[in-house]
């Protein structure tokens, strides 16, 4: 048996996403973002919905061996590389490519196994100043990579933007110039652009793109509603109402007391909480649709339940449906509402609750 809540996954959706992430690339190859189990929506459901993306990137060695074991022939961008000889030797026998960003993992390629060469992407720190060399090291790392019988030359070439989601031209096209600057003259195709990126700035299409949040249906810019880029929503959380309380007006609702109603009204109970993966910190007034009609949050949301008002007037029973984000609630708001990104709302629905692919 399982509770009321869960998230409805819709692979039309995804796949729809990935189509308006090609028409965007203009011809450049799609890596599909499906780090952190998907955005917490299923790395294995992901990978089938969005196969027809050129590759599949993900952070960690559990992520690309899950991917191999299940069939996948797609290339496997690991994103952080690898960090021992045994992680090295898993990367070359299943064929994934590397993405590396520190002095010791080109050592660990000098000693790799010359008879399985693997496909290495040089990290440029073209100002996020997180992974990566530096611009004036770039041409030094690719000469001694292509001096390594373990590394398929000539490596591929790879920054990430700090400031695209911010549409912020200047910083973004100085992460641009810094990163031509650092490559030119060197062999290998190019990643820039992430969702924002692609969606916004041009000049950071390059050879490859990544896309990764806007494949869930999400805006990837601050203050920006899917909708607008013709996104449609991956993931629907939705529970139902367990209780229904009539309550007079003063009464104060949830731990701590800290929300009283003004007026006499209708509270339902919705079966959802940070257990879930829920919000703790969404504040009274943060929206949720019951039966498709939006209404308010109210105190403090507990570890497997949250309450709203439903009205006065209101119709709702026990048993009624509620959506928490989704379909015609979109993340970015409640995001905003909880003072967070739509990211963490993802990644972080917790595994009890069911994922249902439709």
């Amino acid at each position: 048996m399982t509770g009321a809540a869960h998230a409805r996954i819709s692979l039309t959706a995804w796949r729809q996403n990935l189509a308006v992430a090609r028409r965007a690339a203009r011809g450049a190859r799609v890596m599909a973002a499906i780090k952190a189990d998907a955005y917490g929506h299923g790395l294995i459901a992901a990978a089938r919905a969005l196969s027809g993306a050129d590759a599949f990137a993900v952070a960690r060695m559990d992520e690309a061996v899950a991917l191999r074991n299940a069939g996948f022939a797609h290339r496997v961008v690991l994103l952080e590389g690898v960090f021992s000889a045994e992680q090295m030797q898993a990367a070359q026998s299943r064929r994934l490519d590397l993405v590396i960003h520190d002095p010791a993992q080109l050592e660990l390629l000098e000693y790799a196994d010359p008879r399985r060469p693997v496909t290495v992407w040089i990290k440029v720190d073209s100002g996020m100043h997180r992974l990566g060399f530096l611009p004036e090291e770039v041409a030094e790392v690719a000469e001694r990579l292509q001096g390594m019988r373990a590394v398929a030359v000539p490596p591929a070439l790879i920054t990430h933007l700090a400031n695209a989601d911010a549409r912020d031209e200047a910083v973004t096209a100085a992460q641009v110039a810094a990163f031509d600057r650092a490559t030119s003259g060197l062999p290998g195709p190019r990643s820039i652009a992430n969702s924002a990126g692609l969606l916004w700035y041009e000049d950071s299409l390059a050879d490859w793109v990544r896309p990764g949040i806007m494949l869930y249906g999400v805006s990837p810019f601050v203050g920006g509603r899917a909708d607008e880029q013709g996104l449609q929503p991956v993931m629907t959380l939705t529970s139902e109402l367990i209780a229904v309380k009539h309550l007079r007006a003063g009464d104060p609702v949830g731990y701590g007391g800290t929300w009283c109603l003004p007026d006499d009204s209708r509270i339902g109970v919705v079966a959802i909480g940070y257990g879930d993966g829920y919000p703790r910190h969404a504040p009274s007034g943060t929206p949720v649709l019951v039966n498709g009609q939006r209404a308010p949050l109210v105190g403090r949301v507990s570890m497997d339940m949250l309450s709203v008002d439903l009205g006065p007037q209101s119709e709702a029973r026990t048993g009624d449906p509620v959506t928490l984000w989704g379909e015609g609630l979109a993340v970015e708001e409640i995001a905003e509402q909880a003072g967070t990104i739509a990211y963490e709302l993802l990644c972080c629905v917790t595994s009890r609750v069911p994922r249902i692919y439709t």
